[in-house]
């Protein structure tokens, strides 16, 4: 009686978890794109720099519009192109103070978007407190460089203006995804320049008071064990940074929710 009784407990116990586990697994579109061959080069960053689970979070789906502000050597844009298919595009945008040091990037994605797999990607170098894109965009995207307006080096620009282009550029209903290096709590923007990180607290101040909603964060990123005081490139925390992944939503109705 005593092993029946042990036997249905599992049982139950297994059933009431199993709805959890359903739940936590990645859509099949974002699955099936980060499984793609063409991404032999990207799936060992995967672990590292959770690119399918900030898509999936992010809400990316096929058809969309994706403006993605300074994308570096591409790792978010080759994924995004994936998911969002031939219907869809990726704007891939720096601010013209960025583009004048990172020229190998932006040679390197604009030469992607040459070849037929990547042709839904096109490059553009813009003024720092300028954004466009040639329509409507469903998502505005930009992953550890939203602390980088205020330093010397891009003008400085103000954070917020780039949240009221983002604003702009946006349907309505489409959502704002900021990602960045988290610094002390209460220290504003005075570690951009001298940490690269910046507090998250004034990241969401400043993106509401350009007429965003604050719909969630995810903590695929999130680290305990740094301790928010030391450099972003120094080797004991390079790579592994806390970082938030916060989601905005410009009101209205849309495909985001």
């Amino acid at each position: 009686m005593n092993r029946l009784l042990l036997a249905v407990s599992i049982c139950l116990l297994t059933s009431s978890l199993a709805p959890a586990a359903e739940t936590d697994r990645l859509p099949g579109y974002v699955m099936r794109a980060a499984a793609d061959p063409i991404r032999k080069a990207d799936v060992n960053l995967d672990e590292r720099r959770k690119g399918p689970e900030i898509a999936a979070f992010a809400g990316i789906k096929a058809g969309d519009q994706i403006l993605e502000l300074i994308p570096g050597s591409g790792y978010f844009t080759r994924l995004f192109s994936g998911i969002v298919g031939r219907k869809g595009h990726v704007y891939a945008v720096w601010p013209e103070p960025y583009a004048r040091m990172a020229q190998r990037d932006t040679d390197a994605l604009r030469l992607l978007s040459t070849r037929d797999d990547y042709a839904n990607i096109s490059v553009d170098i813009q003024p720092a407190a300028k954004l466009s894109a040639p329509r409507k965009v469903d998502m505005v995207f930009t992953s550890q460089n939203y602390h980088d307006y205020p330093d010397r080096f891009m003008g400085p620009t103000d954070p917020a203006v780039l949240d009221r282009e983002a604003f702009a550029v946006l349907k309505p209903g489409g959502v704002f995804i900021v990602i960045d290096h988290v610094a002390p709590a209460g220290s504003g923007l005075s570690d951009t320049e001298t940490l690269h990180r910046i507090d998250p607290a004034i990241v969401k101040k400043q993106v509401l008071a350009a007429g965003f909603q604050f719909v969630g964060e995810s903590d695929v990123l999130r680290n305990p064990a740094d301790p928010h005081t030391k450099k972003v490139f120094d080797p004991s925390i390079r790579g592994h940074t806390d970082q938030f992944v916060f989601k905005f939503r410009k009101p209205g109705s849309g495909r985001h929710g």
